[in-house]
């Protein structure tokens, strides 16, 4: 049987950037391995990011977003029909920040993938500086996306002090409770749960830290679902061919993150070209016809990170709460 593992967190938690590199470590120790996509809204931003891992071990699917719950959930099952036919060793799955997790679950228990396919690990990445506000939806999207991890792997530790490290797993913890799961994980720092919790800059992270993380597994929690509807409080817009410099996207990105009246912005992400005398520091890329080059920008309010890119797509996704369209297209020029 195939196995397939589960890459859960919530908006700009690092989910692709772990996927990278838990995808060439089962590439090392010699699987065959495919990854599907899912990310939030019709434009998947994500998938491209992974396109330098596609090869002879590697090939990337992705579901198309942008529609309801049942025409997601047989696109994804589907698709995951498809793929069980391709001879893969191992399948990981990468949901958007917003996913109920019962869904993959589910799917995966129904005919015929319940033949083909058994649940490997659910790893939960969870951002070491977790806002603290977080709207009661977006608690339960945390809570629901954690419950069943064999192993929670955080993300960005290297910046963050020990206090906020404490800080977002007993936020994590407070978020079960709310929904009255029974599963909590340790926010000692020196008496770290070594079975369900890795803290640690993944440059750094050993083979031994990816065996444990790649034998996890996942625990069947069970948690208490809310009368309303969590992912319908999330929305996203999408920009198409936003004309602006390195220096310009990066101000705007900061005070659309920051500004309340554009909504609760999550994530800011996605591709722009720019001109080839930008000043964009980072890796060489070739530079197109028309004096041109590609950027990439990945940004939370912890984080804005714009790099080099060797090719993009001309579009900006923003993925919130309560987005004011208006007042961000106002930031963005448009």
């Amino acid at each position: 049987m195939v196995k397939v593992d589960l890459i859960t967190g919530f908006l700009g938690s690092g989910k692709t950037t772990f996927i990278r590199k838990y995808a060439k470590y089962l590439m090392d120790e010699g699987n065959n391995i495919g990854i599907l996509e899912n990310d939030y809204g019709a434009v998947n931003v994500d998938m491209m990011l992974l396109q330098d891992l596609m090869g002879d071990n590697c090939e990337l699917e992705m579901i198309s977003g942008g529609c309801d719950k049942d025409c997601h959930r047989r696109r994804f099952k589907t698709k995951l029909i498809a793929m069980g036919m391709c001879g893969y060793d191992r399948v990981i799955v990468e949901p958007s920040g917003i996913f109920d997790v019962d869904e993959f679950f589910d799917i995966l228990h129904e005919e015929p993938l319940n033949r083909w396919y058994e649940i490997g690990n659910v790893i939960g990445i969870v951002d070491s500086k977790l806002e603290s506000d977080l709207s009661e939806e977006a608690d339960f999207i945390l809570a629901s996306e954690v419950a069943d991890a064999g192993c929670i792997v955080m993300s960005k530790s290297q910046d963050a002090s020990p206090e906020e490290i404490q800080g977002t797993i007993a936020h994590v913890n407070q978020a079960l409770e709310k929904v009255h799961c029974s599963r909590r994980f340790c926010c000692e720092m020196d008496d770290v749960d070594t079975v369900n919790i890795i803290h640690k800059n993944w440059e750094e992270m050993s083979k031994e830290e990816f065996d444990r993380i790649a034998s996890c597994g996942y625990v069947m929690a069970s948690y208490r679902k809310p009368e309303f509807e969590a992912e319908d409080a999330f929305t996203s817009l999408y920009f198409m061919n936003v004309k602006m410099t390195e220096k310009e996207l990066r101000e705007a990105t900061e005070k659309i993150l920051s500004d309340p009246e554009c909504g609760r912005v999550f994530r800011m992400k996605g591709f722009m070209r720019v001109d080839d005398d930008d000043g964009i520091s980072g890796k060489s890329v070739q530079t197109e016809k028309n004096g041109k080059k590609w950027i990439e920008l990945n940004a939370t309010k912890n984080e804005i990170t714009i790099r080099p890119l060797h090719v993009g797509q001309e579009v900006l996704i923003v993925i919130g709460e309560d987005l004011q369209e208006e007042k961000i297209k106002s930031y963005l020029k448009i």
